[in-house]
């Protein structure tokens, strides 16, 4: 949804939602994704472009110093062959994504041979996509995964015990949920569970891993070739990873996972409708944090746990014309109690990492909140005591959302 910005509050964040036509979302929708599209197809030439100019720059050294220097051409060659490798995948990524969504209709390109030139940012958004499979889909991201993701999946199995719950019937909902990992594992385990994903670069991404892919390792590409500082060796700069894994197919024949596109502000609205939900390095993607507060709270059930692991790296900080505000964890767990949640588990300090390059010489490390909140099983969502208080959430499979965003 598009914003205007408020004149008295200046020109550093958008305040008021423009109100669209139905015509006009669906016209503002279809540039989007033809936006993203092009970004796909874009990657061979933009990359290529920073390879030639680390060529022109080498070769304007002295001769002297290159001589010193005989390895750096023959890596720069390898590294055109990697970019030529990974536009290989990522023209597979976006084969038939506009058939993927089962009631959106992207239509065709007047020339969809032509490749169009994307702006640095989104540039920047697919190389971190490209990431995103090693932290989801590959062995070197099974450590990072142990840190962020199990902390949330033990939770999950501890709340909803299989010898208590017909877990088949306790719902989790993932927002968020990137290239489906987390998601899929919920799955895994027998619950149903439904990722959210309002990010196209994502969407492709998640649905050609979950859709496309049954074979293990079977595919290749080189993550870290647009690092050109920071490496020990040249040969981390263009080491490969495979994925997937595990054959994302592999899930047993009665597990229930779905993927639903879009905003999850705008299309998760129905009251008391979730068992769980579980939010990892999620919370600060927000405009304003309370809006996602205030939702999790509408949408589980009386009794429901909302599970969380992140940082506070909020996305909009400093973004001209978006809205951002920046709370500290203190502010935000204030906030939460006095919403009505009673946080029942609290770790103040995990330590983790994301998309990281385990070979770089500059590495950042997240020092993580975690915890378990519980939305009271006497409260309804308006906050009216319910007369027959429950001691354990109802669990019971929510309903399936099969609108305009969900993936085939």
């Amino acid at each position: 949804m598009a914003e205007t910005t408020g004149e008295e509050d200046g020109p550093y964040f958008n305040k008021e939602r423009i109100k669209f036509t139905p015509e006009e979302e669906v016209k503002l929708e279809r540039q989007h994704f033809w936006k993203v599209m092009d970004a796909f197809r874009y990657y061979r030439i933009h990359v290529q472009e920073q390879v030639k100019r680390a060529e022109r720059q080498f070769r304007s050294l002295p001769q002297r110093h290159q001589m010193l220097l005989p390895g750096v051409l023959p890596n720069l060659t390898r590294i055109g062959q990697c970019v030529d490798h990974n536009q290989e995948v990522l023209q597979a990524i976006v084969l038939n994504c506009i058939n993927m969504f089962e009631n959106m209709e992207y239509g065709e390109r007047e020339d969809p041979r032509k490749v169009r030139p994307s702006s640095t940012f989104d540039m920047d958004k697919l190389k971190s996509t490209i990431k995103q499979f090693v932290r989801d889909w590959s062995e070197v991201g099974k450590a990072e995964r142990e840190t962020c993701y199990w902390p949330l999946i033990h939770e999950i199995q501890r709340l909803f015990p299989s010898d208590q719950y017909d877990v088949s019937k306790v719902s989790v909902l993932v927002p968020g949920a990137g290239l489906g990992r987390l998601a899929w594992e919920i799955s895994r385990l027998g619950f149903v569970c439904q990722g959210n994903e309002w990010s196209f670069f994502m969407l492709f991404s998640s649905n050609f891993v979950l859709n496309r892919c049954d074979k293990v390792n079977s595919l290749t590409l080189y993550p870290w070739i647009h690092q050109f500082s920071n490496n020990k060796k040249s040969s981390d700069q263009t080491r490969p990873i495979s994925f997937p894994d595990v054959d994302p197919q592999s899930l047993p024949p009665t597990s229930d996972l779905s993927m639903v596109a879009g905003d999850f502000l705008e299309i998760y609205n129905e009251p008391d409708s979730w068992d769980c939900v579980a939010t990892c390095f999620f919370i600060d993607t927000a405009h304003n944090v309370m809006d996602y507060v205030e939702t999790i709270w509408k949408i589980l059930k009386p009794g429901g746990v909302w599970v969380n692991l992140g940082p506070l790296l909020y996305h909009f900080e400093n973004m001209a014309n978006e809205l951002s505000v920046e709370l500290s964890y203190e502010d935000i767990r204030a906030a939460i109690i006095k919403y009505g949640f009673h946080i029942e588990v609290e770790r103040e300090s995990v330590q983790t990492t994301y998309t990281e390059n385990d070979r770089s010489m500059l590495r950042y490390v997240y020092d993580c909140v975690f915890f378990v909140a519980r939305k009271p099983a006497y409260l309804y969502a308006n906050g009216q005591r319910d007369d027959h208080p429950q001691s354990t959430p109802p669990a019971a499979k929510s309903p399936r959302r099969e609108g305009t965003g969900s993936l085939t």
